[in-house]
């Protein structure tokens, strides 16, 4: 329930009473009513640049940690998988100018702040518009969360990187539910269940706490998950 606040004390029983609801398990499906909410939610977002920024600062950890985990970008193809007004890809355009960017969000409002040279497909992470191999590495960063069928969704990224790619998601931390507001269909994970969604396709998987800053420890809210598949 969206800006639902937890009382101390019974905190943690509401945080596996949503768990076990938002689980992405049987029965959370991704319907055309859904995704049109979803879609028209976004679509009214992408007006407020105040919480939905088109530029980020680009000395975070996150930037780094999917910079890292790619590698060289030079005549390489990368999607950024829910990218929003392309605010990580803006940056890896101005750092990685020899990679060819592309970006996937299920609103089309939000893609027209994307900057030129980086192309765009609009459309959800459960069915992306992209043949199998097309890239070369994919990245989502806090996008997972609304994708309602995850398990759809990370069998689809892992579908579009060719084999010896990278997967880089960022997401936040399903032990700390409650945290933040959030809207009905947003989920968040635990380490073990994107490791094991990832593992069905990927050779290595590994998952860490990550803070912003690189010289701030994490809090917990958010992790990373990395892969090669």
């Amino acid at each position: 329930m969206p800006g639902l606040v937890f009382e101390k004390g019974f905190e943690l029983n509401w945080k596996r009473l949503f768990s076990r609801r938002l689980s992405g398990k049987p029965g959370a499906q991704l319907t055309p009513e859904l995704r049109a909410r979803i879609q028209t939610s976004f679509d009214e977002a992408a007006r407020d640049e105040e919480h939905f920024p088109s530029t980020i600062d680009p000395r975070i950890y996150h930037v780094k940690l999917i910079r890292d985990h790619l590698g060289d970008l030079a005549g390489r193809r990368v999607l950024d998988v829910g990218c929003g007004k392309g605010r990580f890809a803006r940056v890896f355009q101005d750092r990685e100018p020899g990679a060819e960017l592309w970006g996937l969000d299920i609103s089309e409002e939000m893609l027209r702040y994307v900057p030129a040279g980086i192309q765009t497909r609009a459309g959800a992470m459960t069915e992306l518009p992209f043949e199998d191999a097309f890239f070369d590495g994919a990245y989502a960063t806090e996008s997972l969360e609304h994708a309602v069928e995850i398990d759809k969704a990370v069998s689809e990224i892992c579908r579009v990187v060719k084999p010896g790619g990278r997967i880089a998601i960022i997401d936040k931390n399903a032990e700390h539910w409650g945290r933040l507001h959030t809207p009905e269909w947003e989920k968040w994970f635990t380490r073990k269940e994107l490791e094991r969604l990832l593992r069905r396709d990927c050779r290595e998987v590994s998952s860490r706490l990550v803070s912003y800053w690189e010289d701030v420890e994490p809090d917990g809210l958010f992790l990373a998950w990395l892969a090669v598949k």
